[in-house]
C-alpha cells in the first residue's frame, strides 16, 4: 500500500478526491482532503472531506446520515488525486440527487452510452409514468403473475440455445432474461445494489470455502 506521504497536497494543503459508487462506478461528488481528514477518512473508513467553503472538517453523513463507507482509496499517477471508492448510504448530492454531477451538458449521439443501472432508471421511470404503447407498461399493468411468466419462459429459451451450443442465441436470450429480472426487481422493489451486495457476501464466503479446503 502507497505511504500517504508520498501523496503530494496543494499549496493550500488540500488534494481532490472523487468519489465513485463501489457498485455503479458513477461518479459521486468532488471533493477535497487536507492531511488531517484523509486519516480520519482512513481511520473511520468514512469519507471526510475539508470544506473550503466552511474551512472546516466535513464528515459526509454526520447531520444527514449519509454516510461514504469507504470501500478502496487510489492515488493517480502523480500522487496529487484520489478515487475514493465507497458503499454509500443515501444520496451524494446535498440537493438530495444521488450525484452532484446530474447536468447533462452533452451527449453523443453516435455513441449512446449504456448501463445496467441506466436501465433501471427507465425501468422505474415505465413504473411511474406507464406510457401507452410500452411493452415494459403492459407488463408492470398486468402484474406480477404475467412478469414471472416471461421469467419462466425467457429462462427455458437460455437453456435451448445453450444446449444447442448456439452462443449468438444464447447471448440474445440471456439479454431478453436479464431484461424480465430487472422488471421483476423494478416490481418488488429491489435494487441492483441489494443484489451487487448479494453476490459480494457470497464472494467472500466461497473464498472461506476455497481456503478452508487449501488448508485440509
Amino acid at each position: 500500500m502507497l505511504d500517504i506521504k508520498k501523496l503530494k497536497f496543494d499549496e493550500n494543503g488540500l488534494i481532490p478526491a472523487v468519489v465513485v459508487d463501489t457498485v455503479t462506478k458513477k461518479v459521486l461528488t468532488l471533493a477535497y482532503m487536507n492531511e488531517e481528514s484523509l486519516k480520519i477518512t482512513l481511520e473511520k473508513n468514512l469519507t471526510c472531506f475539508w470544506s473550503r467553503s466552511r474551512k472546516e472538517l466535513w464528515l459526509k453523513g454526520e447531520t444527514s446520515g449519509n454516510y461514504q463507507h469507504v470501500v478502496s482509496i487510489t492515488a493517480d499517477c502523480d500522487y496529487d488525486a484520489l478515487v475514493v471508492e465507497v458503499e454509500k448510504d443515501g444520496p451524494a448530492c446535498h440537493l438530495g440527487q444521488d450525484s452532484c454531477f446530474h447536468n447533462p451538458v452533452h451527449q453523443n449521439p453516435e455513441l449512446k452510452s449504456f448501463s445496467l443501472e441506466g436501465l433501471m432508471d427507465l425501468l422505474k421511470g415505465r413504473k411511474e409514468t406507464l406510457p401507452e404503447g410500452s411493452y415494459t407498461t403492459y407488463l408492470f399493468q398486468k402484474g406480477i403473475d404475467k412478469i414471472l411468466k416471461k421469467v419462466g419462459e425467457e429462462n427455458t429459451e437460455v437453456i435451448i440455445a445453450a444446449k444447442a451450443n448456439d452462443k449468438k442465441e444464447t447471448v440474445y436470450e440471456i439479454a431478453d432474461l436479464t431484461y424480465h429480472v430487472m422488471v421483476l426487481m423494478t416490481e418488488m422493489g429491489i435494487s441492483l445494489e441489494e443484489v451487487h451486495k448479494e453476490l459480494a457476501s457470497r464472494h467472500i464466503i466461497d473464498h472461506k470455502v476455497k481456503q478452508e479446503k487449501m488448508t485440509k
